[in-house]
């Protein structure tokens, strides 16, 4: 296809995709799906090797949040059987953390349910972050507290922090659907605040919610403008007791479209596969490796994932690998210049972004040379994976077609609400029953 030339072309230059194109990549058909998948791996591979990062996340207070946001399980008035907590103590956070990095996590990533901290809850997490940090220096501690005002980023910084997560979600037409307690625009002002403050930014989307193909392509541009380190994709996991719990609206091959389109409009950055990969890929997970460079390792905030052995095993049968402590994540160009903001030297590519993963500081651009693109990356080498990962499972037949990707969605006659998918959390952090990492 001329598209995923094109396509391929770009993304090796970090040069973004037209609107347009982008969306002729979720318009494209099952029969073009191999080929989709194969182009987009050439991308990712030519920034980011073989190399799988795992992320383990710490839900530090469950439930009770005063926000409304339709999609949350731990939102005001949902009716979730969820697991509910106050703040854990740092020590008990620390240990929890330490069950991920055992398991080969890079980054443990801090999370808390609420519109945002107050003064006292970010000491509280600092004395987190530096208990994580006196029993594994090496490891990334992200921060998600929400909401951030004035000073608050820098505080978390200068407790260890490397990272800070607040996600768009949706694009900004549509936000005002999902969520009422607070706008669009709250949300980037606090992902500049983390960058301000140096800190390497985290933000990402939610797919599935019900939002067409424009607003998919809307919510990728801006975060290409906004310019965060990472990008975490997460599918929507319709939690009975919440307002989107009959959203059943994503199949297997629409969601590696989706990976596929943010890897184009996002070449260079950490594409992080997130919640509701179990249940929305299902057994074609690992084609979705070909995508992304960053995968949740074990449970979520809320609901189970699948056992971390079965990730780790899934990353070395697909042929990839665990990327280890000692390596960079960003390719040279993003972590030679600094955490947090980029350097403005790459005006056409969208800002060089910066943001060491780890040690923070800043240099000129134009680090180390990035790893030059790899064979194999054909829809033919692909094959013989499809096959033994599978297609649709029988109580998802079929895909989104290019007739009717248009509408966002991928709804079938016979799919209803699938509440056998959804697993909660019962386990790790905040219970007394072993991690699942």
């Amino acid at each position: 296809m001329d598209l995923l030339s094109t396509l391929v072309d770009k993304g090796l230059r970090r040069e973004p995709p037209t609107r347009e194109e982008a969306l002729a990549v979720l318009a494209t058909s099952d029969e073009e799906l191999l080929d989709v998948v194969a182009a987009a791996g050439r991308v990712r591979r030519q920034w980011f090797g073989r190399r799988v990062k795992l992320n383990y996340l710490v839900n530090l207070k469950s439930g009770l949040c005063p926000e409304d946001c339709s999609y949350c399980s731990q939102r005001l008035g949902s009716e979730a059987g969820i697991l509910k907590y106050s703040w854990l103590k740092p020590d008990e956070a620390s240990r929890a953390a330490a069950a991920g990095v055992a398991g080969g996590a890079k980054r443990v990533c801090l999370v808390a349910s609420g519109r945002g901290p107050t003064d006292r809850d970010v000491d509280r997490v600092s004395r987190t972050i530096e208990a994580i940090k006196d029993q594994n220096e090496s490891v990334e501690v992200c921060a998600c507290l929400g909401l951030l005002s004035d000073g608050q980023a820098e505080r978390l910084r200068a407790a260890g922090a490397d990272a800070y997560n607040h996600n768009l979600n949706t694009s900004e037409a549509t936000y005002g659907g999902i969520t009422t307690t607070h706008t669009y625009a709250d949300r980037v002002e606090t992902v500049r605040h983390a960058q301000g403050a140096g800190l390497s930014a985290c933000s990402g989307l939610i797919a599935g919610m019900g939002e067409s193909d424009g607003d998919l392509v809307d919510v990728v541009f801006a975060l290409r403008q906004l310019d965060p380190d990472s990008v975490p994709v997460n599918f929507l996991i319709p939690f009975e007791g919440t307002p989107l719990a009959k959203e059943w609206n994503l199949t297997p091959q629409r969601c590696l479209r989706i990976l596929a389109m943010v890897r184009f409009v996002c070449p260079d950055v950490e594409v992080r596969l997130a919640g509701g990969r179990e249940v929305h890929l299902r057994s074609m997970q690992p084609l979705a490796l070909h995508l992304v460079n960053s995968i949740f390792l074990g449970d979520y905030l809320t609901s189970e994932g699948q056992a971390g052995q079965t990730d780790l095993d899934m990353i070395a049968d697909a042929g990839f690998e665990v990327e280890g402590a000692g390596t960079t994540t960003l390719p040279g160009h993003r972590a030679a210049a600094g955490a947090g903001a980029g350097c403005g030297a790459h005006p056409d590519a969208g800002g060089c972004g910066g943001g060491t993963e780890a040690a923070g500081g800043c240099a000129p651009c134009g680090g180390a040379t990035p790893a030059p693109a790899q064979d194999g990356g054909s829809s033919e080498a692909l094959s013989a994976q499809v096959s033994s990962s599978g297609r649709s499972s029988a109580a998802d037949p079929g895909g989104v077609t290019a007739g009717s990707a248009g509408a966002g969605t991928a709804r079938h006659a016979d799919q209803g609400a699938r509440p056998d998918l959804v697993s909660v959390r019962r386990r790790g952090a905040g219970t007394d029953l072993a991690p699942n990492a």
